[in-house]
């Protein structure tokens, strides 16, 4: 099965800082590429758990005795963890986002570029999809979506049209919604708006923000002292929640003082903002907003 290349590859595994007899966790395993290079560091001893809840990836599990391929949502990463045996590890990396072969599928519905069923679901047992979004939400519940989680300014406009739209018929193809909203689509900038529909569906479908929050709140428990993080975001929703978590350990407001006033935070950052040079982008245009924070458990 086609998969890209991983981006920031040797930048993110490099971030790890890897001890060879290490525990490590990919919680987005895609391709395999990231699991493939932390595996090439690591000695006989040492240990690679990888977490995809899309079943496609399955067929890219890779044959070595140090490896463990989970087919489950990373949200329940400590759980499963655990159910190994494994109650601490020294490293965690995550790309999130969509997989370029999840992108590159038609059927899947995640690209702009395909005629296809609204879908999205990355999880293709899961009963939420983009039809059930775009057919079945109150138009107050769409607004919001679109408001919210693709930043765009009509988003009632938008949320009403569809709503109207869907009395006479159902909207079931990404041409369909295209069509139903094209006012709001201009010529120059078509693409950049429907990305923003198309991320704002996604993340609603798949509970992406959600699902992040649950994550990180995990990471100070899993992570041994000393142990690192390694993530890469691709829109400013991720990357605000994985910065504000870095440096608070919460998402909203300030962490508690200790009694010398000093904030008490589970992780500190390691490095400053880490981006693909130009060179990869041009090799990878998936890696054009890929965004690598690490930070390091204190």
């Amino acid at each position: 099965m086609e998969y890209h290349n991983p981006v920031l590859l040797t930048e993110t595994v490099d971030g790890l800082n890897i001890n060879p007899n290490g525990v490590y966790v990919d919680v987005t395993f895609g391709g395999g590429g990231h699991s493939e290079e932390i595996l090439k560091r690591l000695g006989e001893k040492g240990r690679l758990f990888a977490f995809d809840q899309d079943e496609d990836a399955l067929e890219n599990a890779i044959d070595d005795s140090r490896f463990t391929l989970i087919n489950e949502n990373f949200r329940y990463v400590k759980r499963f963890l655990r159910l190994y045996g494994v109650k601490k590890v020294d490293g965690v990396l995550a790309d999130f986002g969509v997989s370029s072969h999840q992108f590159d599928v038609p059927e899947r519905g995640f690209s702009t570029r395909f005629e296809a069923k609204l879908d999205m679901r990355m999880n293709q047992a899961s009963e939420l999809s983009a039809f059930h979004v775009i057919n079945e939400y109150e138009e107050k519940q769409l607004k919001e979506v679109f408001a919210q989680y693709g930043e765009l300014r009509p988003a009632a406009a938008m949320a009403r049209l569809i709503v109207e739209q869907r009395e006479v018929e159902s909207i079931l193809t990404s041409e369909q919604l295209k069509s139903v909203l094209r006012k709001f689509l201009p010529p120059r900038h078509e693409n950049k708006v429907l990305a923003q529909i198309y991320q704002a569906i996604r993340i609603e479908v798949n509970q992406e923000i959600e699902v992040l929050k649950e994550f990180l709140l995990q990471m100070p428990e899993v992570l041994v002292q000393g142990g690192r993080l390694s993530f890469i975001s691709y829109h400013s929703l991720e990357d605000r929640l994985v910065k504000r978590f870095i440096r608070n350990g919460l998402f909203e407001g300030e962490p508690e003082r200790d009694m010398f006033g000093n904030f008490e935070v589970p992780l500190k950052k390691v490095n400053g903002l880490i981006v693909p040079s130009q060179e990869e982008i041009k090799m990878n245009n998936r890696a054009r907003s890929a965004k690598l924070r690490v930070a390091e458990k204190l």
